[in-house]
């Protein structure tokens, strides 16, 4: 996740993302130019727990997906995307229904990832709700510093690749009403990719449980708990009960 944007002018190239900055002048930028990740980068460096050799099949598969996640969320046409093979293209997240390339891009990566067939009274987050946008602002403002990510294991090479992920953050920021800990929120998770012979990617399968995460944003309990009721303990995820 990019803490900032730059509608003009050039900018460094950045460490762990193809295609950032490639023909940046006619691509259709969301926020009217290619992200900056400086933030992000350095929290994801102060905080690894893996450092993969230059050109290793670890180090490959972590910058392809960063790219594919900078791409999603920050490009608004496919014609634009360069990771992904759009016409074949499908999104798998926790065993649900496949979404495709339309369908990904329209809703953006939280909503898509948060999904979940909960009854309404225990959803922790509404993905039908949420639209790109205020899923995306949501979790910016709860992560200021962004939200990094790494690959700690890789399982198999091309054409499926399987591996093992860690993403995290620091609650620094207010989520839908509930105040910020300041403490460390991270989630593992394992995944495929799926790739042609021009190592684009076909399908992404992700597998992770959701409380890990959600956990740890509602753990405090929300300003109008604490209004209710300033002896109740913090409701937390249904998921982490």
């Amino acid at each position: 996740m990019a803490n900032e944007v730059v509608v003009s002018g050039k900018v460094p190239r950045d460490k762990y993302r193809s295609y950032l900055y490639d023909e940046a002048d006619t691509i259709q930028w969301r926020h009217g130019g290619p992200p900056i990740y400086d933030d992000v980068n350095k929290l994801f460096e102060d905080g690894r727990t893996k450092e993969w050799p230059k050109g290793s099949l670890e180090e490959t598969v972590q910058n392809a997906i960063k790219s594919w996640e900078m791409e999603l969320s920050h490009k608004t046409r496919l014609q634009d995307f360069k990771t992904i093979n759009p016409e074949k293209f499908k999104l798998f997240v926790n065993g649900r229904e496949g979404l495709s390339a339309e369908e990904t891009l329209s809703i953006g990566s939280y909503n898509a990832l948060l999904k979940n067939s909960l009854p309404e009274e225990l959803k922790y987050y509404k993905a039908d709700d949420e639209t790109f946008e205020s899923s995306h602002e949501a979790f910016r403002s709860a992560f200021p510093r962004g939200f990094a990510w790494e690959v700690i294991k890789v399982y198999s090479g091309a054409p499926e690749i399987g591996f093992k992920f860690r993403h995290w953050g620091f609650f620094e920021g207010p989520f839908k009403g509930h105040a910020p800990t300041g403490n460390i929120v991270q989630f593992y998770g394992l995944g495929t990719l799926k790739v042609d012979n021009t190592m684009k990617v076909e399908e992404v399968e992700i597998y992770y449980d959701p409380a890990q995460l959600m956990g740890d944003l509602l753990s405090a309990g929300s300003h109008t708990d604490k209004k209710k009721d300033t002896s109740a303990t913090s409701r937390g995820c249904p998921f982490s009960k």
